[in-house]
């Protein structure tokens, strides 16, 4: 069946790669054939290859309450969280539909991963009832809807580290249980099949761990296991998907023993390829050695999270604790910076986010 009558199906689906994300949920009730064409990876690809794929940040990020006190931004005493919506392209920022079962706010410390083009949101902490949850919700930029996934198998844990595969998959491992204890299980969530499945477990517990994919291979990068809660560790594991085994820890993969949680993959065209900032420094790792490459602006220096892609990595953080926060680009090439338009509403705090490409 031609995707437009009359016309080839090589132009017709020129013409549907030209629409942007923001138009697939009209386009695809317009007939059955638009809807599984713009639901395929290849699709994404095709557009991807054709320089019309669009970047996205979306982030777990605080409400701002506008109201001026004192000349400044009044801050909510109880923070509520939002899943807000950064174009990388434009510079503009949204926010997307509440979570049906979540109207009022995400829940607190939950991870967000990517998916194709789905957006995946994975436990928390209930703000009402301060419950672990193992809850999965899934949103499709395709049909610009919410659905309940399967629920995370075994333990409800949290502040586990979270990384998609750059494809369906993500990948879980660490974090602690309802009693603190730290957990070295990890496993992978396949989003088109909606499954859980176990992994081999870590060889340490990692609480607080970070977690990147990167080469083919996902990292888990430092935390700290039970008995010394809160003093980060250097090491790393990662797990080779080839093999479906771990490989011996690096001991020393961090500089110093500090929380990772700014670790983050440039991708395998950006030379460097891992990055994290570290006490005022943007530091790369390159040939096993971390090295500064950057210093962090001074009123972003307090990071609440980076990442990187496509030669530039994005810093978004406040000049100290309960300021608002700033978005700057680093090109890693001349390693300028570049300082992003933040609209006030979209200063609040960030507990995660994800990189997500359609």
């Amino acid at each position: 069946m031609d995707l437009i009558p009359n016309l080839p199906n090589d132009i017709a689906l020129d013409c549907l790669t030209r629409v942007s994300y923001k138009q697939f949920a009209t386009i695809s009730s317009v007939c059955k054939g638009w809807n599984a064409e713009i639901s395929l990876p290849e699709f994404r690809r095709h557009r991807k290859a054709a320089g019309f794929s669009e970047q996205l940040l979306v982030l777990s990020q605080a409400c701002v309450d506008q109201s001026r006190e004192s000349g400044g931004l009044k801050r909510l005493a109880n923070l509520v969280y939002r899943v807000t919506l950064l174009e990388l392209g434009s510079g503009r920022w949204f926010t997307l539909p509440p979570i049906p079962e979540f109207p009022n706010g995400l829940p607190l410390f939950c991870r967000l991963s990517a998916a194709g083009s789905d957006l995946v949101v994975i436990g928390g902490l209930d703000a009402v009832n301060f419950e672990v949850l193992n809850s999965v919700f899934v949103f499709n930029f395709v049909s610009a809807t919410w659905r309940r996934g399967a629920d995370m198998p075994g333990e409800r844990r949290l502040m586990f580290g979270c990384a998609p595969d750059g494809n369906r998959t993500v990948y879980v491992a660490g974090g602690h249980d309802g009693d603190k204890n730290a957990l070295k299980s990890a496993m992978t969530y396949d989003v088109e099949r909606d499954e859980w499945v176990l992994l081999p477990d870590m060889s340490r517990e990692r609480d607080e761990c970070q977690a990147v994919f990167h080469r083919g291979k996902f990292h888990v990068v430092g935390g700290y296991c039970t008995n010394t809660q809160g003093r980060f560790e250097r090491h790393a594991e990662i797990f080779d998907v080839d093999t479906g085994k771990w490989n011996p820890v690096e001991e020393e993969f961090l500089e110093s023993a500090t929380c990772p949680r700014t670790v983050t993959c440039g991708g395998d065209d950006v030379e460097g390829d891992l990055y994290m900032c570290l006490e005022g420094d943007v530091l790369a790792l390159r040939n096993g050695t971390w090295r500064r490459v950057a210093k962090l602006i001074a009123d972003a220096i307090n990071v609440a999270y980076v990442t990187a892609g496509q030669g530039k990595l994005l810093a978004i953080g406040s000049a100290r604790f309960g300021e608002p926060h700033m978005s700057y680009v680093l090109d890693l090439k001349s390693y300028k910076w570049t300082k992003m338009e933040t609209p006030e509403a979209f200063s609040g705090h960030i507990q995660s986010g994800c990189y997500l490409e359609i």
